[in-house]
């Protein structure tokens, strides 16, 4: 019988909680149920999302620091006693340039995010998730599917396709235990991260235009799929790849 997408008494951690796409899927989580930690660089931002949702626990956490991300897995355990879903979404975007105008340090800034950094908090959650199973989401980006014209972010996009492996892989090594490993990539959505690609009208019309459904998406329509993957009513998908973009990746 299918749960509806029931997140009742679940506890799931989502990394880059506290704004943008990762914002969106931790209060559907919490909407439906689930208890909610999210994580992030600034308290600030994190403190503000957290008061106003009694359902979330924000944790200062930083992806690029082993320390960090252990410390936060263990108080998260600590306070609720398991771990049930983990959302790799923390990640960034570097400023738009040719591969040989691209600095090392710049190289290494992004995959230390959004490669090594999924990697750090996900070998730590395993132990706790191979205790009762779990859910596993990793945000990727259609960028790790297909190579776009004028997008010359080579970090993020290799970045992005590795982690793509990486869910394949990782659901084939923990598929006994019972984690399920999945993951999704956006196209282009609304969120602070793109707001530089669209300052004008015109430039906004031109992104819609890129997605044949006609526009760019939302947070809540990749947290949407989220939710799919989270809830029991995916028990019997694993390592999945869903591009969720509007129709972006076909082109």
């Amino acid at each position: 019988m299918l749960q509806l997408l029931n997140l009742d008494g679940k506890i799931a951690i989502v990394t880059g909680g506290s704004k943008g796409i990762g914002l969106g899927i931790a209060e559907l989580f919490a909407k439906n149920g689930a208890t909610v930690v999210i994580t992030g660089r600034n308290k600030i931002d994190l403190d503000k999302v957290s008061s106003n949702n009694s359902k979330f626990l924000g944790i200062v956490s930083d992806v690029r620091d082993s320390c960090q991300v252990n410390d936060m897995i263990n108080l998260v355990i600590e306070k609720f006693g398991r771990l049930d879903i983990l959302v790799n979404n923390a990640g960034i975007l570097p400023r738009i340039k040719k591969m040989h105008e691209i600095d090392e340090k710049e190289w290494n800034d992004v995959i230390d995010t959004n490669l090594t950094g999924q990697f750090r908090i996900t070998k730590a959650a395993i132990p706790h998730l191979q205790k009762s199973g779990g859910s596993i989401i990793n945000i990727s980006s259609d960028a790790g599917l297909k190579a776009y014209s004028g997008f010359n972010a080579d970090a993020y996009s290799a970045s992005k396709a590795a982690l793509i492996l990486l869910t394949k892989s990782w659901a084939l090594q923990y598929a006994k235990d019972k984690i399920r490993v999945n993951c999704i990539c956006p196209g282009v959505v609304d969120t602070d991260m793109t707001k530089p690609f669209y300052k004008t009208e015109k430039d906004k019309e031109f992104i819609n235009a890129e997605h044949p459904i006609g526009r760019m998406g939302t947070p809540e329509d990749v947290a949407k799929a989220a939710l799919y993957f989270a809830a029991d009513d995916s028990s019997w998908t694993t390592g999945a790849i869903l591009a969720v973009d509007g129709g972006e990746s076909l082109k």
